[in-house]
């Protein structure tokens, strides 16, 4: 049985964690899941100091899964904080994955239509820089930052990001701005390089950032895998995801390596959105987010039930929506359970139908 760590959150963050799991119980889906809860909200993370976080992240390990609603972030100094870059050091998080689709009716940008994932650097770069400020001998204020990567973690990245790839029938586009920093971002570009040597049935065409945001907007019809920088990867998945009109056809992916492998030891996913307090009790948030972050997670783990879950989970989603049945965000009239009903219904018929055909 596979061991899933289920990370409650804060607000509507945990409102569509609960609708996510109804989809993904046994009796829908058809394999058993021991799914084993940590209160990682706002209150708790408090009272134990973060002692939670550190559990879950614990159980990740030991079962190599979890499934994260969205979390509140204290806005004071010296309050707990994010639980996101505990979770990411104690699981050896290094790559986080996000992949923006078409949603039936939804209306894209620069005619988006393929999927595209961002594979950027989950730690280092930017988010663990050193800065301070010095006067300067004319008197003016002067800034520093100093930055790091690590060859592991660009190796993880490459590595990644030609297997997802692969997986996706995609080509690897894009890559760091190399000309201008040789040392620093040059070393994401020679291990993607030398990953390109190892995938050579993979497509590769490597871009400067500043061109690839530009290039974005003329290959919408094109499944592309785009490798980045930590902070470049940020701004980017951003990007890529508000071109196809809406985050919710998305899902967010941590992967945890110990190994040069293109197959993560753990995998964390969550919806890339927040906790929408304004929207709390009222049955109107959009679920889809979270529940294709389930049946990403699904895709990942060795049962082959689980895998032919994942793939129903995803069809079933978007087939929902096409149908008809969406929340007021994607302009429909579904209450969130409505259109949670309408995806397990979905789910149910495929399985039932893929059983009678020998596919299970």
């Amino acid at each position: 049985m596979t061991t899933i760590a289920v990370l409650q959150g804060d607000q509507t963050g945990q409102e569509l964690l609960e609708e996510a799991l109804r989809v993904i119980a046994s009796d829908v889906i058809g394999c058993d899941l021991d799914l084993r809860r940590f209160d990682l909200s706002l209150d708790n993370r408090r009272i134990t100091s973060n002692a939670v976080v550190l559990e879950a992240a614990d159980a990740m390990v030991e079962g190599g899964f979890g499934l994260k609603a969205a979390t509140i972030t204290p806005e004071r100094s010296g309050d707990v904080g994010s639980p996101n870059a505990l979770l990411r050091q104690r699981v050896g998080g290094k790559v986080i994955l996000r992949t923006g689709r078409r949603i039936p009716g939804v209306a894209s940008v620069g005619g988006a239509s393929a999927p595209m994932s961002v594979v950027r650097m989950a730690v280092d770069d930017a988010y663990d820089a050193k800065e301070w400020r010095e006067t300067s001998a004319s008197g003016d204020e002067v800034a520093f930052r100093t930055e790091h990567i690590s060859r592991s973690t660009c190796r993880a990245v490459s590595e990644f990001a030609f297997a997802q790839a692969r997986r996706s029938h995609a080509r690897v586009f894009g890559g760091p701005k190399f000309t201008v920093s040789p040392v620093y971002e040059g070393m994401l570009k020679e291990e993607l390089d030398a990953a390109s040597q190892r995938y050579p049935d993979v497509g590769y065409e490597p871009q400067l950032i500043d061109a690839t945001y530009a290039l974005l907007l003329a290959h919408g019809g094109e499944a592309l895998v785009i490798p980045a920088l930590n902070r470049d990867g940020d701004c980017l998945s951003d990007f890529v995801l508000q071109l196809f009109g809406s985050i919710a056809g998305a899902e967010s992916l941590l992967l945890g390596f110990t190994e040069d492998s293109a197959r993560p030891d753990v995998v964390m996913a969550e919806a890339p959105h927040g906790t929408a307090p304004a929207l709390q009790g009222k049955n109107i948030a959009n679920p889809m987010a979270m529940i294709l972050a389930a049946a990403s997670l699904l895709g990942f783990v060795g049962d082959p039930l689980c895998k032919l879950a994942s793939r129903a989970i995803y069809e079933a989603t978007f087939e929902t929506v096409r149908a008809g049945t969406k929340t007021a965000d994607l302009g429909g009239h579904a209450f969130t359970d409505e259109f949670t009903d309408a995806v397990i219904a979905a789910v149910r018929n495929k399985l039932e139908l893929w059983d009678s055909l020998g596919m299970s």
